[in-house]
């Protein structure tokens, strides 16, 4: 929002913008040109969602969402009657599985359809561990369903007189298998499954403005430069300036934030956002994989394809796992081969090997991570990398960058102050009244805060404008002069001593002055403008001490400045005065203090900082570069969303150790069990029991994660 070419207001000395903010004033919600990743959207319009493929860590091997989905549903149908017609559950619930002719048959033809089908992504899977020799999960399952399978059929045809009946323990085994993977994989995919979401709402076509009218054309055909209609209801169909009109605008699928927001003439507006009631005219910037939503996904995918400390400690757990339940086998069969019982022997292993397939533990870690990522995003955090994530809850300083981050980088009219005799209400009316003609964000304040007030502004003509001193013009017949220090000299004007004395303090702690003077030279009084403090921030830095987080405020800007809004923010400690080569030093500093620092800022000159620090966070209207050096990416400019961002990883962290605790200690405990450590005692774990508890440690893992869904994101919730 610049001045216009007859506006000089960014010239008068002391005024707001020459303190050294860090970067220009913001108002977009999100980046107008983040980095590209999709070339039409109609391609989200028409894609199904199931059928995204996700790669999580190896273990999926290529396969989709859909896929998992459609062998869970008809492998669950087909264990039906596996299990009803089991005589170990049938023994286990006390009733008997009736009898016909060929009844005796069915565990075992459908088990093995379950098995070649169903079971067919594990057995894959395992192959492939074993050609790059790093056992693992699906080494594991598929382990567990070829003894099961194996030993089922040795029974059913009566081979060695074993009872060793897994046909309904193989087919709980892969269903409850592929419903985890399935929910793992829908979880993964689910946050970038609501921005393509989000991209299928964009509209098909457009009104463009033409010499003649409108032309309603495809959004394809949309070029940069072209000013579109968007109407009333009606959702942007590119990034682009507000040209023409004022209307409030719904960003919640951006942002995550419900609460409309106006935008007016010079304001950026995203495409996929609804102008919710009136039209207006928008100069496109950016169309296709040039806009923010397109940039936004691109996000999202690299932090699904990001590593992660937890689930490499998980892998590690899976293949020791895999050596153990090995090791614990071949233990139990020499054992028990050398106690004489041949037939316990076989039974204690396949029982051994069949249990120690870690359910829980292929679930642990991902799923976690699936569902804490698809929250972030809903909630307007982008996380880019998952280990800034993990480090975020290990942070013990936040610094912010005060500019477009703590405040909106626009000024805001702060204080009035009049001269003896005059009321303060029409001293604002008239500079507002002189102001009305400019573009400048100094005589926007002023008239915005006129309008706030219900000031009605007398008319004004004979606008102009005094390079580098202010404005003048013409009010109820006499000229009125709106300026800086440099305009007082000037005119020669000597302000009262009252209006002196607090023009002083204004100046002192930073704030740009402007004074209002009548055609007879006198000063009617004046007016302080500084950086507006966005609500929010208050807010994030009080819920952030409260938490045991310090705050720090990094900026350029002169002491005063930055010390002024310290105290009203109550901020812990300030950089001020920081050439913008020299912010990462000051975060090297924090760091050498033994002090883990998260970086939040929004411009160029903050992306080595945002890279030195243990987590960078980017602010969604900033630039680029600072977007690319971030681990994370705040979509709106709440700083409120730091808080989602460090309670998620906090409740994520609990998570996974809770569920990693769990899992293990189930095969911990289990296999030994199984394979008789306390037969002696009368102690033995049977196939039947232990495929149970293994159900049962699995469903225990899978709703502990689904506890993160009621850890609340919502900044508006923020304490």
């Amino acid at each position: 929002m610049s001045a216009t070419g007859n506006d000089s207001h960014n010239q008068r000395p002391g005024g707001v913008g020459v303190h050294g903010h860090d970067t220009p004033g913001h108002t977009a919600p999100t980046p107008e040109s983040m980095a590209h990743t999709h070339t039409d959207h109609a391609a989200h319009k028409h894609g199904a969602d199931d059928d995204h493929t996700v790669h999580t860590h190896g273990q999926h091997a290529g396969h989709s969402t859909a896929m998992f989905k459609n062998r869970f549903w008809l492998t669950l149908v087909l264990s039906v009657p596996v299990v009803y017609f089991s005589p170990m559950v049938g023994h286990l619930l006390g009733y008997m599985p009736p009898m016909f002719p060929g009844s005796a048959w069915i565990p075992a033809v459908l088990g093995t359809g379950i098995f070649f089908y169903g079971g067919q992504p594990f057995l894959k899977g395992g192959v492939q561990e074993l050609k790059n020799r790093q056992p693992g999960m699906m080494l594991l399952i598929a382990m567990a369903i070829t003894v099961a399978f194996a030993a089922s059929w040795i029974t059913t045809l009566g081979i060695g007189g074993f009872d060793l009946d897994f046909w309904w323990e193989l087919a709980l085994l892969v269903a409850i298998m592929l419903l985890g993977h399935w929910l793992e994989m829908r979880a993964l995919g689910s946050a970038q499954g609501a921005l393509d979401a989000l991209a299928a709402l964009l509209p098909d076509e457009a009104d463009r403005v033409t010499a003649d009218g409108t032309e309603t054309v495809p959004v394809s055909e949309l070029r940069e430069g072209d000013t579109v209609l968007v109407r009333s209801g009606a959702r942007m169909p590119a990034d682009g300036t507000v040209v023409d009109g004022q209307a409030e605008f719904d960003e919640s699928m951006i942002t995550g934030e419900s609460k409309t927001v106006p935008r007016g003439v010079g304001d950026s507006v995203v495409a996929g956002t609804v102008a919710t009631d009136n039209s207006v005219r928008v100069r496109v910037t950016a169309v296709g994989d040039h806009t923010a939503l397109a940039g936004i996904q691109r996000l999202v995918a690299e932090a699904q394809a990001s590593s992660s400390k937890a689930q490499a400690l998980a892998d590690r757990a899976a293949a020791f796992l895999f050596y153990f339940a090995a090791g614990a086998g071949v233990i139990t069969f020499i054992v028990w081969t050398l106690l004489g019982s041949v037939p316990e022997a076989v039974t204690r292993t396949v029982t051994v090997l069949v249990i120690a397939c870690p359910h829980a533990l292929g679930l642990a870690i991902p799923l976690v991570i699936a569902i804490s990522t698809e929250q972030a995003a809903r909630a307007g955090v982008l996380i880019k990398n998952r280990m800034a994530l993990e480090r975020m809850r290990t942070v013990d300083v936040v610094l912010f960058d005060k500019t477009g981050t703590l405040t909106t980088g626009e000024p805001d009219l702060k204080d009035i102050a009049a001269a003896p005799g005059v009321d303060e209400g029409t001293l604002l009316a008239l500079a507002a009244a002189v102001e009305s003609d400019s573009e400048h964000p100094v005589a926007r304040a002023i008239v915005r805060a006129a309008r706030q007030r219900g000031l009605t502004l007398p008319a004004a003509r004979d606008f102009s404008s005094l390079t580098g001193r202010g404005v003048r013009a013409t009010v109820d017949g006499r000229e009125v002069h709106v300026g800086g220090p440099a305009l007082l000299r000037e005119l020669g004007v000597v302000e009262p001593e009252s209006l002196a004395l607090a023009t002083r303090g204004w100046m002192d702690r930073g704030a740009a002055v402007l004074h209002v003077i009548d055609d007879g030279g006198r000063a009617l009084g004046a007016v302080s403008l500084e950086d507006a403090v966005r609500t929010e921030s208050r807010q994030a830095v009080a819920a952030l001490q409260n938490r045991g987080v310090r705050v720090g405020m990094i900026t350029g800007d002169a002491r005063q400045v930055a010390q002024a809004v310290a105290e009203e923010l109550h901020i812990d400690e300030v950089f001020a005065e920081v050439l913008p080569a020299d912010k990462d030093k000051k975060v090297a500093e924090l760091q050498a203090r033994g002090l883990k620092v998260a970086m939040v800022g929004d411009g160029v000159n903050d992306s080595p900082a945002l890279a030195r620090a243990e987590v960078g966070i980017a602010i969604g209207a900033g630039t680029d570069v600072a977007m690319e050096t971030a681990g994370v990416v705040l979509a709106g400019n709440d700083p409120r969303a730091v808080l989602s961002m460090l309670d998620l990883s906090r409740a994520s962290y609990r998570k996974m150790w809770q569920n990693l605790v769990w899992a293990t200690g189930y095969n911990v405990l289990s296999v030994p069990l199984a394979a008789g450590v306390l037969a002696f005692a009368g102690v033995v774990l049977s196939p039947a029991a232990g495929a149970v508890l293994m159900s049962v440690s699995t469903i225990v893992v899978a709703l502990n994660a689904q506890l993160l869904r009621r850890v609340k994101l919502n900044p508006a919730d923020v304490r």
